[in-house]
């Protein structure tokens, strides 16, 4: 394809693909909810603080929050309405935070402060990525770490190479594919744009080759820009992660509890660069962005949805569920999070909507570990998850640090392929929590 190798790295699962459902479906805008709730912690970092209260209009884009601190960003207005209160309320990540609930007026009135600029090219890559932070974007691909912050490396870590993921390997998802069918121009854009932010002379736009359509309206905006170059890579998971993609790519290796910039790189999403795009150029803030629904929903779609709207709300419109279901995951089923309650809203990481039905439930109860070493020839970070397994098992925790924990990256492809079916991922998720609990307990000693 296009005469380019298709880049890979050690390890990795191939599960399912289930792409079928939605990667020929294009993007639909979702109706406005009547309510949306936009939380306060929609990002890695500090949450920011209401610089609104109870009884307040709003219009599309006004600022509802002020962030506390570098790594932290703003919150928007998705609709135009009134502010009903401001309240912990359910969240994505499983528990309850601060959150304001805006109810829709129905208008659509935008806010005045949404201005393009002319002159964008003339900005400085302060002034960019001041730009980018007032829109408060974060990395949309599920990480969402503050994009300002990844654009400011200390300048003993210069960025000499810029790449956008646009590997999707998540099984069901299809939101950055049909955004980059469909957006392609603002895609290469967005990348242009955050490398000027970062000085990064070379760009790079990664795709899996399960992605054709992608791959041929890219590569003919990739080529009118020199210093970029489209690079196809093997379909395999989890090869849209950080470090593996950056060793796909360029044959960099990050070191041991190191940081992309360590070898000169920055990545980000390309759902990530069309935000930048239009918070640039357009002085939009991240107020929508593309969701797949897919699994067992009778209706599967790539919807555009408003920040805020609630979960349950993109299931009807989907036309409800299709079986009875096991679980609703945010994400992918790999990496994704179960929603306890279709109440809590879309935020700014929420890729997708995956719902697994109750034929995929499984009856089967862990059993010990048989030492087939499947878990280890999967692990993409090179880890030994079975013995880290056993250790947390038995409450050593800080001997599983000791023999590099802290590297696993919770992709899921150990408990993936254990035939043995040891919740691997839970072990290592619960073995992190005791560890920064044992942190702070020393700190405040």
């Amino acid at each position: 394809m296009l005469g380019i190798r298709r880049r890979t790295f050690a390890g990795g699962v191939y599960p399912p693909e289930e792409k079928s459902h939605t990667e020929k479906k294009p993007i639909e805008e979702m109706p406005p909810p009547t309510t949306v709730v936009i939380p306060l912690q929609q990002h890695i970092g500090a949450p920011s603080e209401p610089i609104v209260k109870q009884g307040d209009q709003v219009r599309i884009g006004d600022r509802l929050s002020e962030p506390q601190g570098f790594v932290s960003v703003p919150v928007h207005a998705s609709v135009s309405g009134t502010v009903q209160k401001i309240a912990p309320l359910p969240h994505p990540l499983g528990d309850q935070m601060l959150a304001i609930v805006i109810e829709n007026d129905g208008q659509d009135t935008v806010t005045d402060a949404i201005k393009p600029d002319e002159n964008y090219l003339a900005l400085t890559p302060d002034e960019m990525r001041q730009k980018i932070k007032e829109a408060g974007i974060a990395g949309m691909g599920g990480a969402t770490f503050p994009t300002h912050v990844k654009l400011s490396p200390p300048e003993s870590k210069p960025i000499d190479i810029l790449i956008l993921n646009g590997a999707e390997c998540e099984p069901y998802l299809c939101a950055d594919n049909r955004v980059m069918i469909e957006r392609p121009r603002e895609v290469v854009l967005g990348l242009r744009l955050l490398m000027r932010a970062v000085g990064a002379k070379q760009g790079i736009v990664a795709v899996e080759a399960n992605k054709p359509q992608a791959i041929e309206v890219l590569q003919r905006e990739v080529q009118k820009v020199p210093g970029l170059r489209l690079v196809v890579l093997k379909v395999k998971y989890p090869q849209g992660a950080e470090k593996q993609l950056i060793y796909a790519t360029t044959r960099r290796q990050v070191p041991s509890g190191g940081l992309p910039m360590d070898v000169g790189v920055c990545v980000s999403n390309v759902g990530t660069a069309v935000a930048v795009t239009e918070a640039v150029i357009q002085g939009k803030p991240l107020v929508e962005r593309v969701v797949t629904v897919s699994g067992a929903v009778a209706e599967p779609a790539n919807l555009l949805v408003r920040i805020g709207t609630p979960l349950g709300d993109l299931i009807d419109l989907c036309g409800g569920f299709s079986q009875r279901p096991h679980k609703v995951i945010m994400g992918g089923p790999m990496m994704g999070l179960a929603q306890a309650t279709l109440q809590a809203p879309v935020v700014k990481g929420t890729s997708g909507l995956v719902v697994q039905g109750a034929d995929e439930a499984s009856a089967d109860e862990p059993l010990h570990c048989i030492r087939c070493g499947r878990c280890v020839r999967a692990c993409p970070m090179g880890l030994t998850p079975s013995l880290l397994g056993l250790m947390v098992q038995r409450d050593r925790i800080v001997k599983a640090r000791d023999n590099h924990l802290l590297d696993c990256m919770e992709c899921g492809c150990c408990a993936y392929v254990c035939p043995a079916k040891i919740p691997l991922v839970h072990l290592f998720k619960y073995a992190k929590a005791r560890l920064r609990k044992m942190k702070e307990a020393k700190r405040g000693a």
